[in-house]
């Protein structure tokens, strides 16, 4: 593996030093912090999203505890630029499938996302990479196993005025996108919400269960189609209210999408037994999957859902 720094290296940061001890990624190194022998991650590379992660997390890290926060910044002008950042034990991708979560857990993990959407949202921020393995966790010992869960990875998260929200940029994981995101017409903060949803649905079902992973590989041209196959077989049909946010090429996708998924192989969440999912869960979750983003709740609002007190 390429390095930028060496096993044992002294670097200094504007707040304190740290000794790299292990590299974990091609720009992401484990540290130890000089001042309280504390494990800390260090990212370095040069590229705009460590500045808008930098950036971000300066702006908002005061108003929540629910995003993994900047600790400090490397000052080295002999390496790219470089920050520090809080150390977890683990994803939530890791966590999740070493051991199915309870339903303590999960609403948990709901509500602390929730919280760092909410700050996001309020001054008009999208996330825009909502997913399993953004999700950070330490491990204790309590009717919880975990004692932190911080929302990570806010490097392409932007303003709505941006010109990537203007653009339709692509932006997320496929398998975690929104709709009006696959599509590429206008997307904003209810796609954090969609994508905050079918990580939930992962931790209900369990068994790194994915809803709307196609059954075609990642490389097949048709991938991003079958995605959306499995948003209208699951959540379908899309509204009419989408010819208000659709261009026509857009609604010539939708148009084949629902086409192309016969009656019969419709499979209606709202229909799901029991069996697989509690009611209270089922109703949380077909409150948030609107397939029009203008129907989806806020942040805010959902954190004062009823599902939250029942335990």
């Amino acid at each position: 593996m390429a390095s930028r720094f060496r096993l044992g290296q002294l670097i200094k940061g504007k707040a304190n030093t740290y000794t790299i001890t292990k590299p974990l990624h091609e720009c992401i190194w484990l540290a130890t912090s000089s001042q309280n022998e504390q494990p800390v991650i260090i990212k370095s590379v040069r590229h705009f999203r460590l500045q808008n992660k930098r950036d971000i997390l300066q702006r908002f890290q005061s108003r929540t505890s629910a995003l993994r926060p900047l600790i400090d910044e490397i000052q080295d002008q002999s390496v790219p630029p470089a920050i520090v950042l809080k150390y977890l034990d683990d994803d939530l991708m890791r966590a999740s499938a070493a051991k199915r979560l309870t339903t303590l857990e999960i609403k948990q993990v709901a509500k602390r996302v929730l919280e760092a959407l909410n700050v996001l949202h309020e001054d008009g921020f999208v996330h825009t990479d909502i997913k399993i393995d953004n999700v950070l966790v330490n491990y204790g010992k309590g009717a919880s196993r975990f004692t932190d869960v911080e929302l990570a990875d806010c490097g392409n998260t932007v303003h709505i005025s941006s010109p990537f929200a203007n653009d339709c940029d692509v932006i997320g994981a496929p398998v975690w996108r929104s709709p009006e995101a696959q599509l590429q017409i206008s997307w904003g903060t209810p796609t954090d919400i969609w994508s905050l949803r079918t990580l939930l649905i992962t931790l209900i079902y369990g068994d790194s269960w994915f809803i709307f992973r196609p059954d075609v590989p990642a490389d097949h041209e048709a991938y991003d189609l079958k995605i959306l196959m499995r948003h209208h077989q699951f959540f379908g049909p899309f509204p009419l209210s989408y010819q208000d946010i659709a261009d026509d090429e857009a609604i010539r996708i939708i148009m084949y999408v629902m086409r192309s998924v016969p009656p019969e192989k419709m499979r209606p969440f709202a229909s799901a037994a029991e069996s697989e999912i509690a009611k209270e869960d089922k109703v949380f979750i077909l409150r948030i999957m609107r397939l029009d983003p203008r129907d989806r709740p806020t942040a805010g609002e959902l954190l004062g859902d009823e599902w939250f007190k029942q335990v």
